[in-house]
């Protein structure tokens, strides 16, 4: 059977810690490969606009496609909403019925898991692959208690923590600063070739 990790998000933009998570991952758990699943639009960013798929999908091509064992899959974008994790894994799990699935999140996802659509029917179609967040402390008797099974699913990843945000990222930009070694090279040159982030006039 192949050990596949998941990670999802909208990648706007993709960052070292996207990366970072990805390989921890890869390296921990032998992980055969790790897909790259840009969302649609999220349930939880409504508030906020995000930036067209075709810029986020560009991106992150450009973020992973040096690296042999990362690849992008658009089976989330190409659907029709609502854009949830619960609805999106029995279509992978249909995509690649040959492997076992690993989501991958940081340690704030893992204790905001509770606020996610159906957490309880998520813990029973894939284990959860977790690095650690700086400030990120999850109370597992809690969380056990508000997603009965997570812990025995659960596989958490040792390494460096990188407190690094794609909002921050994005104000950054938005401020005029630099953002080289923050995202990879191929990703600074798309953001900058294509006035993203900029401030509105």
């Amino acid at each position: 059977m192949e050990r596949i990790g998941l990670l999802g998000g909208t990648f706007d933009p993709p960052h070292v810690g996207h990366l970072w998570l990805a390989e921890t991952a890869r390296d921990q758990l032998a992980l055969d490969r790790v897909l790259f699943l840009p969302v649609g639009q999220p349930p939880h960013k409504r508030e906020r606009p995000i930036s067209p798929a075709v810029h986020r999908l560009a991106m992150i091509r450009l973020a992973v496609a040096h690296i042999p064992w990362f690849m992008v899959d658009t089976t989330d974008l190409d659907r029709p909403p609502p854009h949830t994790t619960v609805t999106l894994l029995p279509l992978l799990a249909e995509k690649y019925p040959n492997a076992h699935l690993w989501l991958l999140l940081g340690g704030d996802s893992l204790r905001d898991l509770p606020t996610w659509h159906k957490p309880d029917m998520l813990v029973r179609q894939c284990r959860l692959g977790v690095l650690a967040r700086p400030g990120a402390e999850v109370d597992w008797s809690k969380l056990e208690t508000a997603v009965p099974g997570v812990t025995a699913v659960t596989d958490l990843l040792d390494g460096p923590t990188i407190n690094l945000s794609a909002t921050e990222i994005r104000r950054w930009v938005a401020a005029g600063h630099s953002i080289q070694h923050l995202v990879p090279p191929a990703v600074c040159r798309y953001i900058q070739q294509n006035r993203l982030y900029q401030p509105k006039a």
